[in-house]
């Protein structure tokens, strides 16, 4: 059998020169969209060029203008900041300096230009492509280039890339960068929960954010802060008052020994008085005579290399933005790369731009209202998360007697980060509408020991000043356990009846997905079962069916990235090693290849695609071709990820001693094990966020059973479900019946969906590793008679 090259009929892409430049502020991901921008063009058969200083290096061309090659950006995932610069530039905002802007760009031959950063450097980046056609016409006509110079590049493609640590840019729902800092402002309040907690002290955190509260909001849901200040909905008149009593409440009847005052710095009241930390501060020690510390983050909201997240987001944008350009007529829009929960899109750059600045046009005119509509549905909804959890009091949401339940809460399977946050939520919301918050301790075992003669307390109401604790706690504070309600269907039905449950809210991976459907199925023999259930996925697997996000999930690959990055310096600063790194998942690769995306490994090996010894020559030799080209000068230390069932015979060992064998001393290998470290520690900001939103979300679903029979609640297919993100929704999915998650997107013997999302960013991983085009010369062997061939072109979109 002889391997062959398979050369591809179809044409090639018009060759193309693309610019790429960083202007505005520095946003943790900007290198990442920068390096995926240069291999993607690269790999696309274009050149890329970067543009340095931003703007100001296209005015003033020369040595700012620089080719980059495919080894000039390794390593730069890792790195924080811009390494290609950002500055602000005031000549390109005048036609002068644009003027020699496009200069520039026609001696380089550029015709296509990728900028990050934020709605001011967009706008800009639109206006020098809508001027185009008269910059070079004046070029011409003052003889600074001929005709037939200026003739080529008569169309100038833009496409943005939005870098913004306050994701302040409408029409996404995330910017490179906001989640990195996120991190940060998270990291700094918990390390301050200490010394709140042992000296009873309150603190007034200040973050970023001048006309846009995300930051604000979003670190106010993640660490359970007593109040928030954004811009966009500013505190009403006798806000003091408001503050202080929630505060009292909170420390004297529930008990809080520490106080958190979250404030954007751009906060102001209704009448666009400026609120300050100081100000916030004073009112706390002065009125209830609290021992009040300010901290002012600042720029180390910036700082640092960047979270999974924006690693992931940066890349796959910056694939995007190239795909764009090659995609654009001169008819097309600027488009700016955008996503929707878990979509990457194209947007109309100036019809976001536009959104953005009537945000702050609408604050300005006092229209609080109207700046909240333009922000979107995602922070709207976190919004109104949080001003229903943050104390349990209120009144006006409370339900009536007869529509309030008694809703049991289960951890089922593995430790998972945000199943702690989930369940706070869940318990905060049961309080705030008067239902009656259940913990069911150790999971359904655990639920089956409470019933036994001596009951051990597995099954109890929760009270909030206990779940106020669980706010950044890994793992699960009331135990999870694998076991299954089919071990013991009649116990487990007794124990509903008995403790009285008028619902279910399950929090955890594929076996929590197995135990509704058993309940859903039991239901014909048991009638305690006949209350209305619903599945939360939170698993490191993500491999639950109905979702393409699990709670955990994000936890987990930013414990992964923190332990590969380390083992890259190891293996970079020995010039010549190559790390195999075993990953967790079962039977799903999604751990593996989005780590494997988020620090630019070689090779991703996952169970989708298995092992075999054609994969490992091909993959050996091209180690064998990089480390030749590269003669140890660049650093040159390398990851190869693999998923722990990825195959039975080629272990993560064997892997790493097989290439060991097979260089010849010309470079080493290792294997690593991160183990059960990549379960984490303190839940990740996104896990924590998106526990509090989702939860909200299956508690309203559950809370519209209230008041039907149990016939009625067993006949509608939707009292069995399972919320999750397709796509560009959070949406809750039918778990039975004929259209059914169980009969339709579950293999069962896998434990994973049928349709797993993700696996079109396998192709990426390997376009942006050089790994697609050592597959395209062995895409194609012969073996007896047949020729067998095999597609490895990139997926034209991504979800």
């Amino acid at each position: 059998m002889a391997p062959t090259t398979l050369t591809s009929q179809a044409p090639l892409p018009k060759r193309r020169r693309i610019g790429v430049l960083t202007s505005g502020g520095d946003a943790p991901g900007m290198n990442g969209a920068v390096r995926a921008v240069v291999r993607m063009a690269i790999h696309s058969d274009c050149e890329a060029y970067a543009v340095y200083e931003g703007y100001e290096g296209l005015v003033n061309g020369g040595d700012m203008i620089k080719q980059l090659h495919w080894e000039d950006v390794r390593g730069w995932l890792s790195q924080g900041g811009t390494l290609i610069g950002s500055a602000r530039c005031l000549s390109f905002r005048e036609r002068p300096g644009r003027l020699r802007a496009a200069k520039n760009m026609i001696m380089r031959g550029i015709d296509a230009l990728v900028v990050c950063g934020g709605d001011g450097s967009l706008t800009g980046a639109d206006v020098f492509r809508s001027e185009w056609p008269g910059l070079l016409e004046e070029l011409v006509k003052t003889g600074e280039l001929t005709p037939e110079q200026v003739e080529p590049y008569t169309v100038l493609n833009i496409v943005g890339l939005v870098g913004s640590i306050d994701n302040d840019m409408s029409g996404t729902d995330a910017t490179i960068g906001c989640y990195s800092s996120l991190t940060r402002i998270c990291n700094a309040v918990d390390d301050v929960f200490d010394t709140a907690f042992s000296h009873q002290r309150g603190f007034v955190i200040e973050v970023m954010g001048r006309h846009c509260g995300w930051l604000a909001l979003m670190a106010a849901i993640a660490t359970g802060a007593d109040w928030l200040f954004i811009p966009e909905m500013p505190p009403k008149d006798g806000w003091e008052d408001d503050m202080c009593d929630n505060i009292t409440k909170n420390r004297g009847e529930r008990g809080k020994r520490r106080t958190i005052v979250i404030i954007a710095e751009g906060a102001h009241d209704e009448q666009l008085n400026k609120i300050t930390s100081d100000k916030v501060k004073d009112i706390l020690t002065d009125r209830l005579g609290l021992d009040t510390r300010t901290t002012i983050l600042g720029h180390t909201q910036r700082g640092g290399s960047a979270c999974a997240y924006d690693r992931w987001l940066s890349t796959l944008q910056g694939v995007e933005a190239v795909r764009a350009v090659l995609d654009m007529t001169p008819e097309s829009p600027s488009p700016v790369i955008t996503i929707r929960e878990n979509k990457i899109m194209r947007t109309p750059l100036m019809d976001a731009v536009k959104e953005t600045q009537d945000v702050a046009a609408h604050i300005k005119k006092r229209d609080f209202i109207g700046a909240m509509e333009l922000r979107d549905p995602e922070f709207k909804e976190y919004h109104y998360a949080y001003k229903n959890t943050a104390t349990p009091d209120h009144p006006k949401l409370a339900l009536p007697e007869g529509k309030r339940m008694r809703i049991a809460i289960v951890h089922v399977g593995a430790p998972a980060g945000g199943m702690n946050q989930a369940s706070r939520a869940a318990v905060a919301y049961c309080l705030t509408r008067g239902h009656t918050p259940i913990a069911i301790h150790n999971g359904f075992p655990g639920l089956i020991r409470h019933h036994a003669d001596k009951p051990v307390g597995s099954v109890r109401e929760v009270k909030w000043v206990e779940t106020d604790a669980w706010v950044n706690e890994g793992g699960s504070d009331i135990g999870t356990n694998r076991g299954l309600p089919s071990e013991d269907y009649e116990t487990t039905a007794q124990c509903f009846e008995a403790n009285k449950f008028d619902a279910l809210f399950v929090v955890g991976g594929f076996e929590a997905f197995t135990a509704v459907s058993q309940l859903r199925q039991a239901r014909e023999k048991y009638e305690a079962f006949k209350i209305p259930m619903v599945v939360l996925p939170a698993t490191i697997s993500n491999n639950v069916p109905g979702t393409e996000y699990s709670l955990g999930s994000d936890t987990c690959l930013n414990a992964l990235i923190d332990f590969c990055d380390c083992i890259r310096q190891s293996a970079s600063s020995s010039r010549r090693r190559v790390f195999v790194i075993e990953t967790q998942g079962g039977k799903s690769g999604y751990i593996a290849t989005t780590a494997g995306l988020a620090v630019g490994a070689v090779a991703v090996y996952i169970p989708e695609e298995g092992i075999d010894i054609k994969m490992l020559a091909r993959d050996i030799d091209f180690l064998r071709d990089n480390f030749a080209r590269d003669k140890g000068a660049n650093r040159a230390g390398k990851i190869i990820m693999r998923n722990e069932s990825a195959s039975s015979t080629y272990t993560t060992q064997f892997i790493a001693d097989m290439i060991k064998e097979e260089a010849k001393g010309r470079f080493e290998s290792r294997a690593a094990v991160p183990g059960h470290f990549q379960q984490g520690g303190k839940p990740s900001p996104m896990d924590r966020i998106r526990a509090l939103r989702m939860a909200i979300k299956c508690l309203m679903h559950l809370e519209t059973y209230a008041g039907k029979t149990k016939d009625e609640i067993a006949s509608d297919e939707m009292s069995a479900t399972v919320i999750g993100i397709k796509g560009s929704q959070v949406l809750f999915s039918v778990m039975g019946g004929e259209a059914g998650l169980e009969k339709n997107e579950t293999d069962w013997a896998r434990r994973r969906p049928k349709a797993e999302f993700w696996l079109q960013l396998q192709d990426t991983v390997n376009i942006l590793s050089g790994r697609a085009s050592a597959k395209d010369t062995w895409s194609c062997y012969e073996d007896d008679d047949k020729v067998y061939a095999r597609s490895h072109a990139p997926s034209p979109s991504y979800v």
